[in-house]
């Protein structure tokens, strides 16, 4: 009997993999957050590319202090190289309610017969059957659906990102990661996106609804996150019972 738990444990362990190590090695203690590191050296790090136009070459202007695409003389603290710091700001609040009434009805009837088919039907007579009435179809249908929707949902976030690419029509590749710990919760932010220098505030923020391809993910890890998530045995009946 003690075999059998043990291979019941080993297999739930090569089930769920790294997940669980790593659970079993937190308990009695907070989680720990990850390093800070270089978002470029992440192993799921991809460089993006997006389609740029014809790169045109500045021409130099002799006796003049105005440079091709500079915003002023003065020297512009906000981030435009790899390495800069910008503060993204994620203010969203999104509604939505839809309701959908549908209602159906459909009667219908057909008849059919032979009232006289070459003098037949009046030798035959009625005895048997009504040549007038051999066929009699009918048919009703009513249907009725109520369908209704009501999303309400607030996010406020900011926090700091680095640019780790320079596109070449001037659009910057932003990475923004957070993590905190609060009683024995691990809480995640991440942002990704695509901005245009125009687009940063003078205070060197950036809403998020001026970024493009924005990948906002907010969550975490810890003993209440693992309260409210279902077993994996739990998602497994879920996705392999048919009924």
């Amino acid at each position: 009997m003690a075999s059998r738990w043990v291979a019941l444990m080993a297999c739930g362990l090569a089930v769920t993999g790294c997940g669980t190590l790593q659970r079993l090695s937190e308990v009695g203690r907070s989680p720990e957050m990850s390093k800070s590191t270089d978002p470029t050296k992440d192993p799921n790090y991809r460089p993006m590319t997006m389609p740029m136009p014809k790169t045109e070459r500045a021409p130099n202007e002799a006796n003049a202090l105005w440079r091709q695409g500079s915003r002023a003389f003065f020297k512009d603290q906000r981030a435009a190289n790899v390495g800069d710091l910008v503060t993204v700001v994620v203010s969203m609040t999104d509604s939505a309610q839809l309701n959908n009434v549908t209602t159906l009805t459909r009667v219908s009837g057909e008849q059919a017969g032979i009232p006289d088919f070459a003098g037949l039907t009046s030798r035959l007579g009625t005895t048997i059957a009504d040549p007038s009435k051999l066929i009699s179809l009918s048919s009703s249908n009513s249907n009725t659906g109520n369908g209704q929707i009501q999303r309400n949902e607030a996010v406020a976030l900011r926090l700091a990102g680095v640019v780790t690419q320079v596109l070449p029509n001037g659009n910057l590749v932003v990475a923004a990661r957070q993590e905190f710990v609060v009683n024995s919760e691990l809480r995640e932010l991440k942002v990704t996106g695509v901005i245009r220098p125009e687009d940063i505030a003078s205070d060197n923020t950036v809403l998020h609804d001026r970024m493009a391809e924005a990948r906002i993910q907010y969550g975490g890890r810890g003993e209440m996150t693992d309260l409210q998530t279902t077993r994996w045995g739990q998602q497994l009946m879920d996705i392999l019972l048919p009924f």
